[in-house]
């Protein structure tokens, strides 16, 4: 059994999500996202590599060598966390140098193909990980473990577009929370909300999308929720 995905989501009208670029700046709603985050109930929440990397305190370093041998086993530094800040790292190149963000317990999502040294990197931190792959992540087993080890039934899916992009072509995303702001970016390739790369791996496994609720927010922004409803996996 896997958590509830909901993937919250802020964009511009041309789908972007580097708020920077937004022009015009007058339109641009401060801590929008944080708050909507808040109004559904925050709780644990998942981004990408991506992210990982800016939330990481040790920018442009490595986790130094050991002569330490870690079985490829999931480790907690905590099981008692309100909420957990989890990441897909699948290669291990985040150096945290902390171990919660906003006093979310930190989690990491790796294959089994991460060094020894970074493992004990992150246990130095008190950084939580579990493995899902020996060479890439398989993203089912990953949520059925958070499932199943930590008892975490909702999870907010919250960027960068390479990670809602593989949820989602893999089937695990059950709701779509999407901010629309009346803003533009304009640009030719900006992040957005959902990305395959450079590869196109065709068309998501969506059977149908139900418009749930819909709000609209201040400066012409528009919220709007989608209940999601995936295609089984021989129909994909």
């Amino acid at each position: 059994m896997k958590p509830y995905v909901v993937c919250h989501m802020v964009s511009s009208v041309d789908g972007r999500i580097w708020g920077s670029r937004w022009r015009p700046k007058a339109n641009v709603v401060p801590d929008l996202f944080e708050k909507l985050h808040d109004r559904m109930g925050g709780g644990s929440w998942l981004c990408g590599r991506v992210t990982a990397q800016e939330f990481a305190r040790g920018k442009g370093l490595v986790y130094p060598p050991t002569g330490q041998k870690f079985p490829r086993e999931n480790w907690y530094a905590t099981r008692d966390a309100k909420a957990w800040g989890i990441f897909l790292d699948a290669h291990g190149k985040a150096v945290w140098q902390r171990s919660d963000i906003g006093g979310d317990a930190i989690l990491v999502i790796l294959t089994e193909q991460v060094p020894d040294s970074h493992l004990a990197g992150l246990r130095a931190d008190g950084v939580s990980y579990i493995f899902a792959g020996q060479t890439e992540i398989d993203l089912a087993a990953a949520l059925e473990t958070l499932n199943r080890e930590l008892g975490l039934s909702r999870l907010m899916l919250e960027g960068g577009g390479g990670a809602n992009g593989a949820l989602l072509r893999a089937g695990l995303v059950d709701e779509l929370s999407l901010v629309i702001c009346a803003v533009i970016d304009g640009s030719t390739g900006g992040p957005i909300v959902f990305n395959s790369g450079d590869t196109d791996l065709g068309p998501a496994p969506i059977e149908s999308m139900t418009l749930i609720s819909h709000e609209v927010l201040e400066k012409g922004a528009v919220w709007l929720r989608y209940k999601l409803t995936n295609l089984p996996p021989s129909g994909r």
